[in-house]
């Protein structure tokens, strides 16, 4: 189905802006009217324009997901919680969703077939753990626990950035510290030091023909730079090579790819044990989470995982052959495989993820930061040496 880009008002005079989902522009007048808004203008849109101004946060889903928890939880049929919702929500861009989720819901279809509709706001997990609500009769529950689930998203980031925002804000001070250098401080001793006929070390010459290089050919370096990392984003974007290499590489990192590593594997048991708990097979579980893990890497070795238990292996067995998993986590999947509760087991795998990313951005902060400082006076004393060691030089040179 088509999307539209509307200008409208409403009752009182008030011009109201958005995105809305239409068969022609019959339909989409029609369904601003339901809305209480008259059409003034319109403009359709590519299906990659869809939202491009309008994001759609994770704290939008989080109330969504309160709001249809509590609606079914009451008892209040669905179609008027989603209006009063609709009514309330202050997105214009979720908004728009939520009335061509009503448009379909009217329509006849299930509501896990209405958020399909819209992949690029309603993943595949989200769907599938709805579906299962669905056939199990506890949407209730079932929003409740992807309620639980965004929210451990949103503190997920959190402990991913802290660990990247100081290493980032630290090289872009070197950077910016090493042009400034060689800009603006090396020239103004060059030319002293030139002038006096002082025998310059190896390291004073090469500072300043780097310096002398950058200022002829700042541009050369910047367009390179620059084209480089475009083709490097390309490459990594476009091509399955490339994305598995980024993938492979991230994983690698010193001390970042521990982390990362034990942040993907906590969003996938806890993804796992929440399709689990809806209803929905462990194949089905496993594939699912499987493509929602982030890393292909990773992925690869889920799907491995996935073809041992089809084959009649045992969930434990299938996750300890891939070593991604330490003792302590394989024993804990064996205890809920042998009791049967191994959405509880899944639920401990990720506690005690989040208890190991945790450590393990504390622990890589307090690596990190001496590191960084270590690189920074390096190349600040490289500089220092190589600029004033031949001024001491002159200096003590000198007939007292």
């Amino acid at each position: 189905m088509p999307y539209f880009r509307y200008r409208a008002m409403d009752q009182t005079g008030r011009l109201s802006r958005g995105q809305l989902a239409a068969v022609n522009e019959v339909d989409l007048e029609l369904r601003l009217k339901r809305m209480g808004l008259d059409l003034i203008n319109l403009r359709p849109l590519r299906q990659n324009q869809y939202h491009g101004g309008e994001r759609i946060t994770r704290r939008d889903l989080i109330t969504f997901c309160f709001h249809l928890e509590q609606i079914s939880r009451a008892g209040v049929p669905l179609l008027d919680g989603l209006r009063d919702l609709r009514d309330t929500m202050d997105s214009a861009g979720f908004r728009d969703i939520l009335t061509a989720l009503l448009e379909d819901l009217e329509g006849g279809k299930m509501l896990s077939q209405a958020l399909a509709a819209h992949p690029a706001i309603f993943d595949t997990v989200f769907i599938n753990v709805v579906r299962a609500g669905e056939q199990t009769g506890r949407l209730d529950l079932v929003f409740g626990n992807l309620a639980a689930t965004l929210k451990w998203q949103d503190e997920a980031a959190a402990k991913a950035k802290r660990l990247m925002v100081y290493p980032a804000i630290v090289s872009a001070f070197v950077l910016l510290t090493v042009v400034v250098m060689l800009v603006y401080l090396v020239p103004r001793f060059e030319g002293f030091l030139l002038s006096t006929q002082v025998k310059l070390p190896p390291t004073t010459l090469f500072l300043f023909g780097l310096a002398k290089l950058f200022r002829t050919w700042w541009y050369a370096w910047l367009g390179g730079a620059a084209l480089l990392g475009t083709l490097a984003v390309l490459w990594v974007r476009h091509t399955e090579r490339g994305r598995w290499w980024w993938d492979r590489t991230q994983l690698k990192l010193p001390v970042l790819g521990s982390v990362l590593q034990k942040i993907l594997l906590a969003r996938f048991a806890h993804y796992l044990a929440l399709l689990y708990r809806a209803g929905v097979t462990v194949l089905e579980a496993l594939k699912t989470a499987e493509d929602i893990a982030g890393n292909r890497v990773i992925a690869a070795s889920l799907r491995e995982a996935g073809q041992k238990i089809t084959e009649g292996v045992g969930l434990t067995e299938s996750f300890r052959s891939l070593g991604l998993f330490p003792p302590l986590v394989i024993r804990m999947l064996r205890v809920g495989e042998n009791t049967g509760a191994l959405d509880l087991a899944l639920e401990n795998v990720t506690y005690f993820y989040n208890r190991e990313v945790e450590e393990a951005i504390d622990r890589g902060m307090k690596v990190l930061e001496p590191m960084l400082l270590v690189v920074l006076a390096s190349i600040l004393l490289f500089f220092a040496l190589s600029v004033l060691m031949p001024v001491y030089d002159m200096a003590f040179s000198l007939p007292t």
